[in-house]
């Protein structure tokens, strides 16, 4: 996943609120969101190369989402970023304990956050130690958290708006449907080459191999109420498929 913008604790009704595209290689396996049949009480899609998960809630008010840090050349870790969001659902651990205890150096650069209801935990094997983050609106791409991406901030901003008309997701969906692209010299310098930096400056990203699989919004009610809607898109960024799920946890 390579954006993920999240409302904690800033709308009345809905604690926590997120905004997020999965962007990954077109040709890897995945399961669209549902129930874990493997473990109840979560959901979520399902990487079905590794076994772990993106982005997903579970039971007791658990979120968890993940991404990879954007370092070309770098020898890939000995674990699947997916096992950390997959061992923090089906876990108990509060989420600052869970981040405290992670071995960085078993898994290539990642970015996570974590939520048991009652904190919102960020961290990364890219900083010195776990945060635990105050109410705010944050965002999230393959750098660290609210790193200023044009694109990145863009979400943000627009996410910040839409607040105001939930339940009605509809303009997150339209906010994360963006593929409008960066202008050059706008663009931040990741390490890729200038092709890739404008594919990948877009909220939306569209290319034949590579691209957004999976547009997710998820909102979570003060009472444990979840809704989880997943939209899913082809090599050419057409719609496929989509999930609703709408579960109390």
């Amino acid at each position: 996943m390579c954006l993920i913008v999240i409302a904690w604790r800033v709308h009345d009704d809905f604690p926590l609120v997120v905004a997020a595209n999965r962007d990954e290689f077109h040709d890897r396996p995945a399961a669209p969101a549902g129930a874990w049949e493997d473990a109840p009480g979560v959901y979520g899609g399902r990487d079905l190369q590794a076994g772990g998960t993106w982005l997903g809630v579970a039971r007791g008010q658990r979120f968890a989402a993940v991404t990879n840090v954007r370092e070309p050349g770098i020898a890939p870790g000995k674990r699947s970023r997916g096992d950390l969001t997959r061992e923090y659902l089906t876990g108990n651990e509060s989420a600052t304990a869970f981040a405290s205890r992670i071995d960085g150096a078993a898994y290539s650069g990642f970015n996570l956050l974590l939520s048991d209801g009652e904190s919102l935990c960020y961290t990364s094997n890219r900083i010195p130690a776990p945060r635990s983050l105050p109410p705010g609106i944050y965002g999230l791409s393959n750098h660290l958290l609210d790193s200023p991406w044009p694109k990145l901030v863009t979400a943000r901003e627009r996410c910040a708006t839409a607040l105001d008309a939930l339940p009605d997701r509809a303009a997150f969906f339209d906010v994360l449907a963006d593929d409008e692209i960066v202008p050059d010299e706008e663009l931040p310098a990741t390490g890729v080459s200038l092709e890739w930096e404008r594919r990948l400056s877009a909220i939306f990203v569209r290319s034949p191999g590579y691209g957004t699989r999976a547009s997710t919004v998820l909102t979570l009610s003060a009472s444990g109420s979840a809704i989880l809607e997943e939209r899913r898109f082809g090599p050419a960024g057409d719609a496929c498929q989509s999930s609703l799920i709408s579960t109390s946890v």
